[in-house]
């Protein structure tokens, strides 16, 4: 049963993937419309996926939390 709860909580990377890949390339798609804007999209798409990769860290250390059972 910890492993099916495991599971369930490594499905949040499923969503940080397909977030980040949809915001990647819709900063790309802004950087190639309007390359002078490059110094105020990068960083503004980097602050969001830092975000959204700490989501995909806490569910991974709360998937070791279940199997380990702390």
């Amino acid at each position: 049963m910890t492993a099916l709860a495991a599971g369930i909580a490594m499905l949040a990377g499923l969503g940080v993937g397909i977030g980040i890949g949809i915001a990647t390339g819709k900063a790309s798609e802004s950087i190639g419309r309007q390359p002078e804007a490059f110094g105020r999209i990068f960083p503004l798409f980097l602050i969001g996926a830092a975000l959204a990769e700490a989501v995909a860290i806490y569910s991974l250390v709360i998937a070791f939390m279940l199997i380990s059972k702390i």
